[in-house]
């Protein structure tokens, strides 16, 4: 008993079986006994230190001291790096939709396509829109802008609904402030420019395949009408009541009679969301175009930090989007803590992650894998798309799939030099597996279902194949480029 231990805990097949029970166990745990990830994360991570006979003290501390535990740098190394911008990119979010921005946005680009190019002006509003606002809450308010679009123009909805969906699917896998990104930006070591542009880069084509080529593809014969009680307001000739934003911040029709509220203009909506974007990128390039400790790069670091940079959006969004439109400075403190509200699950999560991680990191299975898979001839972001997608289809959760094959490929590219733009395209790998065949054990699956009146069979043929399509060509792109410059 005590050499097969040995051998486990010190042998290259050992510990590459430890590696690939704990991932085991963390499915088994998640898919069968439904198990919250952040409990299974955890408990997962504990159970393979032990396995792995790491020190108790290396674990989880001492009573005196646990400050520089795996546990404690596992989670904390991480969430110092992520909490404020998910936070602060959750409050930019909530304004912006609150305010009304994507209704005008939405109606803008339909007056510019024309009715014959709605589907694909409903696949910008979702690529636009998809940038400050999670997955679920672009669903939520963008649906009724597709049940108009789709009843004015006569097709399927299907037509309408998988561009928009495909513009929310892949900002959300790649780009920052979203929290999948931003965990890769940490537990990879690249910084968020260089992910904001691989994640366009690679992020785009997969877009347009998905969402406007597919979508136009599957809408033409996949017919679904929009049930009368799905629709919001009156469509076709009948007068639209103007959707405007009130002054405790939410939306509504406007009363008869009443006055309406001026809405935002698109280019005020546009402007906003470049913000954090601009600063961003301009400390990304300022840091490889200027002279280092000069003046103009300090303030562009400074300005260009993702927590700053986004601060400034949401000042910015406060003040002209809330208080010069009549909200008062507590009713935007009672929206912003119902938009935090949702988020403390989504980072213990990454925390839970990051620490499974950080384990496999101490029990020397990183080094191991990387070994073997040099042996095997399977580069690096092969390996990581490979993980990534076996671990989406199995439980689901694109966040999930995302933190735990971050954790994984992690120590695999540390020290290897690798430039930031060949980590930035490793982690567009972990991003495209991660969002690959959503199934019936993904709860994005059911609320495209929802919201869009299909039945399961339908959102096998629409949504599912959607995901895979963008996942596929935008890891095709991620591949291609990291083949030309690694």
């Amino acid at each position: 008993m005590a050499a097969t231990v040995d051998w486990l805990r010190t042998t290259t097949p050992g510990l590459l079986i430890l590696c690939g029970l704990a991932i085991v166990v963390l499915l088994v745990a998640i898919i069968r006994f439904k198990l919250e990830p952040f409990i299974a994360l955890l408990l997962t991570g504990l159970l393979l230190a032990l396995a792995a006979g790491l020190p108790v003290s290396k674990i989880v501390g001492t009573p005196l001291k646990s400050s520089d535990s795996l546990l404690e740098t596992g989670f904390g190394g991480i969430l110092g790096h992520i909490s404020v911008i998910i936070g602060l990119g959750t409050v930019l979010g909530a304004i912006l939709e609150r305010s009304g921005g994507a209704d005008v946005l939405a109606e803008k680009l339909q007056n510019l396509f024309g009715p014959k190019g709605a589907p694909v002006a409903m696949g910008l509003v979702g690529l636009i829109f998809g940038i400050p606002v999670f997955f679920d809450i672009g669903i939520f308010v963008l649906a009724p802008l597709i049940y108009v679009a789709a009843k004015r123009g006569g097709g399927s909805l299907v037509l309408y609904a998988m561009p928009m969906v495909a513009g929310l699917s892949m900002t959300h896998a790649f780009l920052p402030p979203h929290p999948g990104p931003v965990a890769l930006g940490g537990l990879m070591g690249v910084s968020l420019g260089w992910l904001i542009i691989m994640g366009l880069v690679c992020g785009l084509p997969g877009f347009v395949a998905a969402g406007l080529v597919w979508g136009s593809f599957i809408g033409k014969r996949i017919t679904v009408d929009v049930p009368a009680e799905f629709l919001v307001r009156p469509s076709g000739d009948a007068a639209e009541p103007e959707r405007v934003a009130h002054a405790d911040g939410t939306q509504g029709d406007t009363p008869p009679g009443a006055e309406p509220t001026r809405r935002p203009s698109v280019a005020l909506i546009g402007a906003i969301i470049a913000i954090p974007l601009v600063l961003i990128l301009g400390a990304t390039f300022g840091s490889q175009l200027l002279k280092t400790k000069s003046a103009l790069l300090e303030v562009l670091t400074f300005l260009g930090n993702p927590a700053v940079a986004l601060l400034i959006a949401v000042l910015v969004a406060f003040y002209i989007l809330g208080l010069r439109r009549g909200s008062t400075v507590q009713q935007l403190g009672v929206l912003t803590a119902e938009s935090l509200r949702p988020v403390g699950m989504l980072l213990l999560v990454i925390g839970a992650g990051a620490f499974f991680g950080a384990v496999i990191s101490a029990t020397g299975i990183g080094k191991v894998l990387a070994h073997t898979m040099s042996e095997a001839g399977l580069p690096v972001i092969v390996l990581a798309y490979i993980i990534s997608c076996g671990l989406r289809i199995a439980q689901g959760s694109a966040t999930v799939a995302i933190v735990t094959t971050g954790g994984i490929v992690g120590p695999l590219v540390v020290g290897h030099g690798y430039s930031q733009m060949s980590l930035a395209l490793i982690a567009m790998a972990v991003a495209a597996g991660s969002i690959i065949l959503s199934h019936v054990n993904d709860g994005g699956f059911w609320m495209i279902s929802k919201f869009f009146n299909l039945s399961v069979k339908q959102t096998l043929q629409t949504w599912s194949v959607l995901e895979t399509v963008l996942s596929v060509v935008s890891f095709a792109v991620a591949a291609i480029l990291f083949a030309l410059v690694s």
